[in-house]
């Protein structure tokens, strides 16, 4: 099918935007991969060819030494890899498989981290462990939606409540509601995504730097080696390359291990919910791409962007005032993307635009000034505010639900 057919307008791609959306995150992963492997190939290359070096030369002067050959020397080197897959090290580490070790190994299967520094042996250890991490796996990730549940109605009620008290105090109710106001004011109402994904991140941070505080001076690690731990860890990335609390004695061993425990479980909650918090932005980025790539194809508004350069133009107001002079976002004018990608996008906007919402803003004005004559009327604020939480499925789907429960409970 030529291209002419399938896109004869702005809301054309819209008929298979979810295909469309898909296939735009698919290329742009694998160009952030490509990109990724090219980073880390260019830094980590060098030092791992300098690494190999070093120690062929350590092989070949142990060999002339002792007069052991090479082929003895690495045999005996991998009999030494198998004991540490088994758990033996040169230094004292705490057993792997007693209860205690072998609750520190589930918590990292069901919560998907998986260190590697323990791992089964036997065939029933394997096999016990497929089934295992099937329900706990799939528990754990409930969990993490419902902790995520709680941490969006926790931010929808204090982020309203301040909203609410800051309208309050500004002196532009009349005396007659102040005292009632939040009994009914800011129906539908949800937090903006960009405040939860803010306040998500600093406090993943924050407990990040706590966590790495404690880390170093306990377990000897840089600073920096802490919160690089913390975030492998959180993020349930789990290289294994640095693993806390394996020695076998510390000091406050007790205390030191449910500080381990405590950290671990927040940071993970934290760093979940961040994730699902982004990929919102993620999808809401993916949808403005889309949107201008079927603008190209849009005959219509090709001409109108070609006629905006001739036009006079100032620079246009915030979306939220957009709304408050009357503007619907799921209008239904023609070629109307492109007023909305202007809006996004910052670009100007013309004259007789400003014209007609300065005449919808004198009509918004005569009814405000009707009402506050004749009795203020009980909705303050009767716009619901979209922030990119509609929709969705899983987390996404929670958070949504949850916003509206909080919204109408309010």
């Amino acid at each position: 099918m030529m291209p002419g057919q399938r896109l004869q307008g702005c809301r054309s791609l819209h008929l298979n935007e979810d295909n469309g959306r898909f296939a735009l995150l698919a290329i742009l992963i694998l160009v952030y991969l490509l990109c990724g492997a090219a980073v880390f190939s260019a830094i980590e290359r060098p030092s791992e060819l300098r690494a190999h070096g070093r120690w062929n030369g350590t092989l070949h002067n142990f060999s002339e030494t002792f007069n052991i050959s090479l082929q003895e020397l690495n045999s005996f080197l991998r009999q030494y890899e198998a004991a540490i897959a088994a758990g033996v090290r040169a230094d004292a580490l705490r057993a792997r498989w007693d209860f205690t070790g072998a609750f520190y190994f589930v918590g990292t299967v069901v919560s998907t981290i998986g260190f590697g520094m323990t791992t089964p042996v036997t065939v029933p250890g394997k096999v016990f462990l497929i089934f295992y991490g099937l329900l706990g796996c799939a528990a754990t990730i409930l969990f993490f939606n419902l902790f995520l549940e709680r941490i969006i109605t926790l931010l929808a009620v204090v982020m309203k409540a301040v909203r609410e008290r800051r309208i309050r105090n500004s002196g532009l109710l009349p005396p007659g509601i102040r005292h009632d106001f939040s009994a009914y004011s800011l129906p539908g109402w949800k937090p903006s995504v960009y405040h939860v994904m803010l306040i998500l991140g600093l406090s993943a941070i924050t407990i990040s730097c706590c966590a790495s505080a404690m880390y170093s001076p306990v377990e000897g690690w840089l600073y920096l080696d802490s919160l690089y731990f913390c975030f492998v860890t959180f993020s349930t990335i789990g290289f294994g390359d640095f693993v806390s609390s394996q020695s076998a004695a510390y000091e406050y061993q007790s205390v030191y291990r449910v500080a381990n425990f405590f950290f671990m479980l927040m940071g993970v909650c934290c760093i979940y919910s961040l994730f699902n918090v982004i990929s919102i932005v993620i999808k809401q980025v993916l949808n403005w791409m889309l949107e201008k790539m079927s603008c190209l194809f849009c005959q219509r508004c090709n001409k109108a962007n070609a006629f905006l350069g001739r036009r006079n133009a100032i620079r246009p107001g915030s979306k939220s005032r957009q709304a408050r002079l009357g503007h619907s976002p799921d209008s239904d004018g023609p070629c109307d993307s492109d007023n909305e990608g202007r809006r996004l996008s910052g670009e100007m906007i013309s004259m007789k635009d400003l014209a007609a919402s300065n005449k919808v803003s004198l009509a918004i004005m005569q009814k405000q000034l009707s009402e506050s004559a004749n009795g203020y009327p009980r909705t303050v604020c009767g716009s619901s505010r979209h922030n990119g939480f509609s929709g969705g499925v899983g987390a996404l789907g929670i958070m949504n639900n949850r916003l509206a429960e909080t919204s109408n409970s309010r």
